[in-house]
């Protein structure tokens, strides 16, 4: 798997996703500020709703925006047997069931998939459970993590 073609995909995605928001965005502020739907009286609150709408919009937006800012910034780098896994990496897990999936760590952008010849790949960041315990890891080193109450176990199979 090559992990310049995984960050461009990425970007991509970012990219798709940053101008799918922005049209919503700007549809909640063109409701938001319709003449129609000006307050009648204390009751009439969709023009209220929008608004709220519109602002949610709008920090989703930013939120892309910044996440896409920091994939271009992004330097990919070899993975280096002495820093272990760092952000940047692209990395295969096995769980304890021998279920394998692959996730690049990423500076921002966690829970984005992007597909390459078939195969999900997932972000996660280092403020993520896994992402934490992960930087730093080595090809074959074991991490656990517990979420909701459950441990989970998955081992380093490769890193990119």
């Amino acid at each position: 798997m090559n992990k310049h073609a995984i960050h461009q995909l990425i970007l991509e995605k970012l990219r798709d996703d940053l101008e799918v928001a922005q049209r919503a965005a700007q549809t909640a502020y063109e409701t938001a500020t319709h003449e129609e739907n000006i307050a009648e009286n204390k009751y009439d609150t969709l023009g209220l709703e929008a608004s709220y709408l519109a602002a949610g919009q709008a920090k989703r937006v930013e939120e892309i925006r910044q996440a896409l800012g920091l994939f271009q910034n992004l330097t990919l780098r070899a993975y280096d047997e002495q820093t272990g896994i760092q952000v940047g990496a692209l990395l295969g897990l096995e769980d304890e069931n021998g279920h394998e999936q692959w996730l690049f760590l990423g500076p921002d952008g966690a829970g984005l998939k992007v597909y390459v010849v078939g195969q999900l790949i997932t972000v996660i960041t280092p403020r993520s459970p896994l992402g934490q315990s992960l930087v730093g890891k080595f090809e074959g080193d074991e991490v656990q993590i517990v979420v909701a109450g459950t441990r989970q176990q998955f081992t380093v199979t490769e890193v990119k």
